[in-house]
Protein backbone atom coordinates (compact mmCIF):
# COMPACT_ATOMS: atom_id res chain seq x y z
CA UNK A 1 0.00 0.00 0.00
CA UNK A 2 1.24 3.48 -0.84
CA UNK A 3 2.20 5.40 2.08
CA UNK A 4 1.00 8.92 1.82
CA UNK A 5 1.48 9.94 5.32
CA UNK A 6 4.24 12.24 4.65
CA UNK A 7 3.01 14.03 1.72
CA UNK A 8 -0.68 14.04 1.92
CA UNK A 9 -2.97 14.35 5.17
CA UNK A 10 -5.75 12.51 5.22
CA UNK A 11 -8.27 15.62 5.83
CA UNK A 12 -6.75 17.26 2.42
CA UNK A 13 -7.18 14.28 0.44
CA UNK A 14 -11.14 13.73 1.42
CA UNK A 15 -11.53 17.50 0.65
CA UNK A 16 -9.88 16.43 -2.73
CA UNK A 17 -12.01 13.79 -3.14
CA UNK A 18 -15.23 15.55 -3.09
CA UNK A 19 -13.46 18.43 -5.39
CA UNK A 20 -12.87 15.85 -8.08
CA UNK A 21 -15.75 13.71 -7.85
CA UNK A 22 -18.33 13.30 -4.74
CA UNK A 23 -19.79 17.08 -5.01
CA UNK A 24 -20.89 15.76 -8.69
CA UNK A 25 -23.60 13.12 -7.54
CA UNK A 26 -26.69 13.82 -5.58
CA UNK A 27 -26.97 12.97 -2.05
CA UNK A 28 -24.17 11.82 0.50
CA UNK A 29 -21.19 9.78 -0.17
CA UNK A 30 -21.45 6.42 2.11
CA UNK A 31 -18.58 6.21 5.10
CA UNK A 32 -17.81 2.57 3.35
CA UNK A 33 -17.43 4.09 -0.16
CA UNK A 34 -14.66 7.12 1.56
CA UNK A 35 -13.11 4.53 3.22
CA UNK A 36 -12.85 2.56 0.10
CA UNK A 37 -11.38 5.48 -2.16
CA UNK A 38 -8.67 6.96 0.17
CA UNK A 39 -7.31 3.19 0.93
CA UNK A 40 -6.66 3.54 -2.82
CA UNK A 41 -4.31 6.37 -1.83
CA UNK A 42 -2.73 4.59 1.43
CA UNK A 43 -5.16 5.98 4.13
CA UNK A 44 -6.45 3.43 6.58
CA UNK A 45 -10.13 3.36 7.90
CA UNK A 46 -9.33 4.84 11.44
CA UNK A 47 -7.64 8.02 9.78
CA UNK A 48 -10.61 8.27 7.44
CA UNK A 49 -13.40 8.62 10.19
CA UNK A 50 -10.99 10.64 12.50
CA UNK A 51 -10.35 13.07 9.39
CA UNK A 52 -14.18 13.35 8.77
CA UNK A 53 -14.78 14.06 11.93
CA UNK A 54 -12.73 17.27 12.11
CA UNK A 55 -14.31 18.04 9.03
CA UNK A 56 -17.04 18.10 10.47
CA UNK A 57 -16.36 20.00 13.29
CA UNK A 58 -15.17 22.69 11.30
CA UNK A 59 -18.51 22.89 9.24
CA UNK A 60 -17.41 21.58 5.64
CA UNK A 61 -18.99 17.52 6.13
CA UNK A 62 -22.21 17.44 7.04
CA UNK A 63 -23.69 14.12 8.44
CA UNK A 64 -26.89 12.47 6.04
CA UNK A 65 -28.27 9.34 5.15
CA UNK A 66 -27.97 7.63 1.73
CA UNK A 67 -31.24 6.32 0.15
CA UNK A 68 -30.65 2.88 1.49
CA UNK A 69 -30.40 4.41 4.98
CA UNK A 70 -26.10 3.98 5.15
CA UNK A 71 -24.06 7.17 7.06
CA UNK A 72 -22.53 9.41 4.79
CA UNK A 73 -21.89 12.79 4.52
CA UNK A 74 -22.10 15.64 2.30
CA UNK A 75 -20.46 18.75 1.41
CA UNK A 76 -21.45 21.59 3.80
CA UNK A 77 -23.13 25.04 1.99
CA UNK A 78 -19.72 26.57 3.04
CA UNK A 79 -18.30 23.50 1.50
CA UNK A 80 -19.38 24.26 -1.54
CA UNK A 81 -18.55 27.89 -2.23
CA UNK A 82 -15.13 27.04 -1.43
CA UNK A 83 -14.84 24.17 -4.04
CA UNK A 84 -16.13 26.39 -6.23
CA UNK A 85 -14.09 29.64 -5.64
CA UNK A 86 -11.54 27.00 -5.87
CA UNK A 87 -12.30 25.32 -9.16
CA UNK A 88 -11.29 28.77 -10.53
CA UNK A 89 -8.02 28.95 -9.71
CA UNK A 90 -7.10 25.21 -9.67
CA UNK A 91 -8.13 24.89 -13.27
CA UNK A 92 -7.15 28.20 -14.10
CA UNK A 93 -5.44 28.90 -17.52
CA UNK A 94 -2.71 31.63 -17.93
CA UNK A 95 -3.74 34.89 -15.68
CA UNK A 96 -4.29 37.88 -17.70
CA UNK A 97 -1.24 40.45 -18.21
CA UNK A 98 -3.25 43.58 -17.23
CA UNK A 99 -5.83 42.64 -14.79
CA UNK A 100 -4.48 45.82 -12.09
CA UNK A 101 -4.56 44.59 -8.36
CA UNK A 102 -6.70 44.74 -5.37
CA UNK A 103 -5.46 46.25 -1.91
CA UNK A 104 -6.82 44.97 1.07
CA UNK A 105 -6.87 47.68 3.92
CA UNK A 106 -7.27 45.99 7.74
CA UNK A 107 -7.44 47.46 11.25
CA UNK A 108 -8.29 45.70 14.53
CA UNK A 109 -8.81 46.93 17.44
CA UNK A 110 -6.14 45.88 20.32
CA UNK A 111 -8.97 44.52 22.67
CA UNK A 112 -9.51 41.70 19.31
CA UNK A 113 -5.73 41.28 18.39
CA UNK A 114 -6.64 37.89 17.49
CA UNK A 115 -8.65 38.28 14.75
CA UNK A 116 -5.92 40.23 13.32
CA UNK A 117 -3.88 37.14 13.36
CA UNK A 118 -6.49 35.23 11.24
CA UNK A 119 -7.16 37.80 8.87
CA UNK A 120 -2.81 37.64 8.16
CA UNK A 121 -3.06 34.40 7.74
CA UNK A 122 -6.15 34.40 5.57
CA UNK A 123 -4.90 36.71 3.06
CA UNK A 124 -1.48 34.82 2.69
CA UNK A 125 -3.51 31.66 2.37
CA UNK A 126 -5.40 33.10 -0.20
CA UNK A 127 -2.18 34.19 -2.10
CA UNK A 128 -1.73 37.76 -0.95
CA UNK A 129 1.40 39.10 -0.50
CA UNK A 130 2.15 42.44 2.40
CA UNK A 131 2.72 45.50 0.30
CA UNK A 132 3.03 47.61 3.72
CA UNK A 133 2.03 46.95 7.46
CA UNK A 134 -2.06 46.60 7.14
CA UNK A 135 -2.00 46.83 3.17
CA UNK A 136 -1.99 43.43 1.26
CA UNK A 137 -1.98 43.01 -2.50
CA UNK A 138 -3.03 40.89 -4.98
CA UNK A 139 -3.99 40.21 -8.11
CA UNK A 140 -7.45 41.78 -8.95
CA UNK A 141 -9.35 38.11 -9.90
CA UNK A 142 -9.06 36.95 -5.99
CA UNK A 143 -11.42 39.57 -5.12
CA UNK A 144 -14.27 37.45 -5.44
CA UNK A 145 -12.84 34.67 -3.11
CA UNK A 146 -11.66 36.85 -0.45
CA UNK A 147 -14.75 38.51 -0.05
CA UNK A 148 -16.53 34.91 0.14
CA UNK A 149 -13.87 33.97 2.42
CA UNK A 150 -13.74 37.16 5.24
CA UNK A 151 -17.58 37.11 5.04
CA UNK A 152 -17.33 33.49 6.11
CA UNK A 153 -15.04 34.23 9.24
CA UNK A 154 -17.17 37.31 10.09
CA UNK A 155 -14.26 39.64 9.19
CA UNK A 156 -15.35 42.09 6.91
CA UNK A 157 -15.92 44.71 9.33
CA UNK A 158 -12.28 45.23 9.41
CA UNK A 159 -11.26 45.52 5.79
CA UNK A 160 -11.29 47.78 3.03
CA UNK A 161 -11.15 47.40 -0.41
CA UNK A 162 -9.60 48.52 -3.27
CA UNK A 163 -8.88 48.06 -7.18
CA UNK A 164 -6.06 49.83 -8.98
CA UNK A 165 -2.85 49.76 -11.00
CA UNK A 166 1.38 50.48 -9.45
CA UNK A 167 2.40 53.77 -10.65
CA UNK A 168 6.01 53.21 -8.66
CA UNK A 169 8.12 54.78 -7.65
CA UNK A 170 9.58 50.97 -8.05
CA UNK A 171 8.82 49.27 -10.74
CA UNK A 172 6.44 46.85 -10.75
CA UNK A 173 8.52 43.92 -11.91
CA UNK A 174 11.06 44.52 -8.84
CA UNK A 175 8.14 45.70 -6.22
CA UNK A 176 6.11 42.10 -6.41
CA UNK A 177 9.71 40.90 -5.03
CA UNK A 178 9.15 42.76 -2.06
CA UNK A 179 5.40 41.41 -2.14
CA UNK A 180 6.07 37.62 -2.33
CA UNK A 181 8.90 35.27 -1.63
CA UNK A 182 9.16 34.43 -5.52
CA UNK A 183 12.28 31.71 -4.50
CA UNK A 184 10.05 29.91 -1.78
CA UNK A 185 7.29 29.77 -4.48
CA UNK A 186 9.28 28.60 -7.45
CA UNK A 187 10.59 26.18 -4.93
CA UNK A 188 7.03 24.80 -4.52
CA UNK A 189 6.22 24.12 -8.09
CA UNK A 190 9.72 22.50 -8.64
CA UNK A 191 8.84 20.43 -5.42
CA UNK A 192 5.43 19.62 -7.65
CA UNK A 193 7.59 18.82 -10.82
CA UNK A 194 9.73 16.30 -9.33
CA UNK A 195 7.07 14.40 -7.54
CA UNK A 196 4.37 13.95 -10.49
CA UNK A 197 6.48 15.04 -13.62
CA UNK A 198 7.78 11.17 -13.61
CA UNK A 199 3.90 10.09 -13.57
CA UNK A 200 2.92 11.57 -16.23
CA UNK A 201 5.99 10.85 -17.84
CA UNK A 202 4.88 6.99 -17.66
CA UNK A 203 1.59 7.51 -18.12
CA UNK A 204 2.79 8.91 -21.79
CA UNK A 205 4.24 5.74 -22.04
CA UNK A 206 1.34 3.54 -21.80
CA UNK A 207 -1.79 3.02 -24.53
CA UNK A 208 -4.17 2.07 -21.40
CA UNK A 209 -5.43 4.33 -18.77
CA UNK A 210 -6.64 1.62 -15.79
CA UNK A 211 -9.51 3.30 -13.88
CA UNK A 212 -7.72 2.78 -10.30
CA UNK A 213 -4.52 3.21 -11.18
CA UNK A 214 -5.68 6.46 -13.21
CA UNK A 215 -7.66 7.29 -9.82
CA UNK A 216 -5.01 7.08 -7.56
CA UNK A 217 -2.30 9.44 -9.55
CA UNK A 218 -4.93 11.65 -10.10
CA UNK A 219 -6.00 12.18 -6.98
CA UNK A 220 -2.73 12.43 -5.77
CA UNK A 221 -1.65 14.96 -8.48
CA UNK A 222 -4.93 17.28 -7.68
CA UNK A 223 -4.31 17.22 -3.90
CA UNK A 224 -0.22 18.39 -4.29
CA UNK A 225 -1.67 20.99 -6.89
CA UNK A 226 -4.67 22.46 -5.62
CA UNK A 227 -2.33 23.99 -2.63
CA UNK A 228 -0.08 25.91 -5.19
CA UNK A 229 -2.37 28.34 -6.54
CA UNK A 230 -2.93 30.02 -3.16
CA UNK A 231 0.79 29.77 -2.62
CA UNK A 232 1.29 30.66 -5.79
CA UNK A 233 -0.61 34.71 -7.22
CA UNK A 234 -0.50 33.61 -10.51
CA UNK A 235 0.98 37.01 -11.60
CA UNK A 236 1.79 38.14 -15.10
CA UNK A 237 4.22 36.28 -17.13
CA UNK A 238 6.02 39.72 -17.43
CA UNK A 239 6.30 40.29 -13.84
CA UNK A 240 8.39 37.10 -13.04
CA UNK A 241 11.72 35.64 -13.79
CA UNK A 242 12.87 33.94 -16.81
CA UNK A 243 11.77 30.02 -16.88
CA UNK A 244 9.37 30.52 -14.30
CA UNK A 245 8.56 26.64 -13.05
CA UNK A 246 5.44 27.48 -12.65
CA UNK A 247 4.95 27.19 -16.11
CA UNK A 248 6.10 23.98 -16.32
CA UNK A 249 4.07 22.83 -13.28
CA UNK A 250 0.64 23.64 -14.59
CA UNK A 251 1.15 21.86 -17.56
CA UNK A 252 2.09 18.48 -16.46
CA UNK A 253 -1.31 18.79 -13.75
CA UNK A 254 -3.39 20.13 -16.99
CA UNK A 255 -1.96 17.00 -18.76
CA UNK A 256 -2.38 15.07 -15.59
CA UNK A 257 -5.67 16.09 -15.42
CA UNK A 258 -6.91 15.96 -18.91
CA UNK A 259 -5.14 11.82 -18.83
CA UNK A 260 -6.65 10.48 -15.79
CA UNK A 261 -9.70 12.69 -14.49
CA UNK A 262 -12.82 10.80 -16.18
CA UNK A 263 -10.69 7.31 -16.13
CA UNK A 264 -10.53 8.19 -12.64
CA UNK A 265 -14.31 8.32 -12.09
CA UNK A 266 -14.74 5.09 -13.15
CA UNK A 267 -13.12 3.60 -10.42
CA UNK A 268 -14.35 6.18 -8.08
CA UNK A 269 -18.15 5.54 -9.07
CA UNK A 270 -19.42 8.85 -8.03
Amino acid sequence: MINVSDQHAPRSLIVTLYGAYGRHVPGPVPVAELIRLLSAVGVDAPSVRSSVSRLKRRGLLVPARTEDGAAGYELSPDARQLLDDGDRRIYATAPPDDEGWVLAVFSVPESERQKRHVLRSRLAGLGFGTAAPGVWIAPARLYEETRHTLARLRLEAYVDFFRGEHLGFTPTVEAVTRWWDLAAVAKEHEAFLDRHAPVLHDWEQRSDTPPEEAYRDYLLALDSWRHLPYVDPGLPARLLPEDWPGVRSAAVFRALHERLRDAGAGFAGL
